[in-house]
């Protein structure tokens, strides 16, 4: 064999080692890789479960929310049709008091809209306080109708109320109607 040949053998089992060596470092590097990229896929799978349980929770919160706003105006629609009737009512009482001689009548029709009014208190109806001189307020009243203030202090503010307002629980169901002075 000549020095090349020699050289030759040498230098392949050389390559080899070193093919070898690399292989057994890269081997390693895989593994950590597999073992990270599964332990990012599980943060990934974890982050995932915990957002949707979070999304899960808040739909629950939110569902019991609308369920009970649900039961305390679930009786929205027969109170709107009720309150035409308390209106007569009220209506009725103010012309019976002018008559002195229906005062029987007077107590039996009073006994009546306290018994109704009382039940619908009970159900949640409560009514919308507005007195004569209040400011208006656009949010809370609805005008009906303006007219000229008939004095200065007027202007602006409650002259007479048309129609009470009332809330079912905390919502408005009916504004109340009023007639404002003209500014």
């Amino acid at each position: 064999m000549s020095k090349k040949d020699k050289n030759k053998k040498v230098e392949e089992p050389q390559v080899e080692d070193t093919a070898t060596a690399t292989a057994e470092q890269e081997q390693p590097k895989e593994e950590k890789s597999v073992e990270e990229q599964l332990q990012d896929q599980l943060a990934a799978e974890k982050d995932k479960f915990m957002r949707l349980f979070a999304e899960f929770e808040n739909y629950k919160k939110r569902t019991n929310k609308e369920r009970i706003e649900l039961f305390k105006t679930a009786g929205e629609g027969v109170m709107l049709a009720m309150l035409p009737v308390l209106d007569d009512f009220e209506r009725a009482l103010m012309h019976i008091e002018e008559d002195k001689e229906a005062e029987e009548l007077r107590k039996g029709v009073l006994l009546i809209y306290n018994k109704l009014l009382n039940t619908l208190e009970q159900k949640g109806l409560s009514k919308i306080e507005v007195k004569k001189g209040d400011t208006f307020n656009a949010d809370d009243h609805e005008a009906v109708t303006q007219i000229p203030a008939p004095s200065d202090d007027l202007k602006g503010k409650i002259i007479d109320v048309v129609e009470r307002g009332y809330k079912l629980g905390d919502k408005v169901i009916r504004f109340p109607k009023v007639v404002i002075g003209q500014a």
